[in-house]
């Protein structure tokens, strides 16, 4: 019971020290001290260093030995192999989804795709951190509606890994407007039952995103 307890409470940490990197709270190279993490955490050392394990594992952390463990960080290069993945997934999950999503999906989307033209609208300008949790939430409604929970989890892991990129790839006005008719297409596919569509439809959207962040220069290595 207590080996059960510790993997658990190693796995809490391990979570929350990878949200916050994911979030920009540690940036490349910073240093993750043990004893600081977890006096904010309120655990021992031994959660948090099993932790860092763990993400070292995941490419996020370079633990260096006599020395101490470093935020990896998320190179440009990352970003790019993500949506590279992601432009061959998305379409399978609208696949899926036009198969198994339920009616309290459909209306969400719908909703979500509402709100996303409200706030593009607003006067005074779009609220672009606004659209930008919004285009998120469509996206990890269509996951969830594709019935997989493998598929769902790897694709809403994909999504926070490239957060940051993805906030810049609709930022501007004319991308967001963009998108959200992107949205509208997929979602029409899918009440239309039209699985072939809705897939090319998902897939053409992440390519469309990964031209809009090739012109910011994410296509260059770091």
């Amino acid at each position: 019971m207590e080996d059960y307890q510790d993997h658990s409470l190693s796995s809490r940490v391990f979570q929350k020290i990878r949200e916050d990197i994911i979030k920009g709270k540690y940036q490349e190279h910073d240093e993750l001290r043990e004893n600081t993490i977890g006096k904010e955490l309120g655990v021992s050392r031994t959660p948090v260093r099993e932790a860092l394990r763990q993400l070292e594992l995941e490419g996020l952390v370079t633990i260096v030995p006599n020395k101490g463990a470093y935020v990896t960080g998320i190179s440009t290069k990352d970003v790019m192999d993500i949506y590279a993945i992601r432009s061959m997934l998305e379409g399978l999950c609208a696949r899926w989804a036009t198969e198994n999503i339920t009616e309290e999906q459909l209306d969400e989307l719908e909703e979500i795709v509402l709100l996303s033209e409200f706030h593009t609208k607003k006067e005074g300008g779009s609220n672009a951190e606004q659209v930008t949790v919004l285009d998120g939430r469509f996206h990890t409604v269509l996951y969830e509606a594709s019935g997989s929970r493998i598929l769902s989890r790897t694709m809403i892991d994909f999504h926070k890994f490239v957060q940051r990129a993805r906030k810049s790839s609709v930022i501007s006005e004319e991308r967001a407007r963009k998108s959200i008719r992107e949205h509208k297409q997929i979602l029409r596919a899918i009440k239309d039952k039209d699985t072939d569509l809705a897939e090319q439809l998902a897939n053409e959207h992440i390519m469309h995103v990964i031209q809009n962040l090739k012109k910011q220069g994410y296509d260059e290595t770091e």
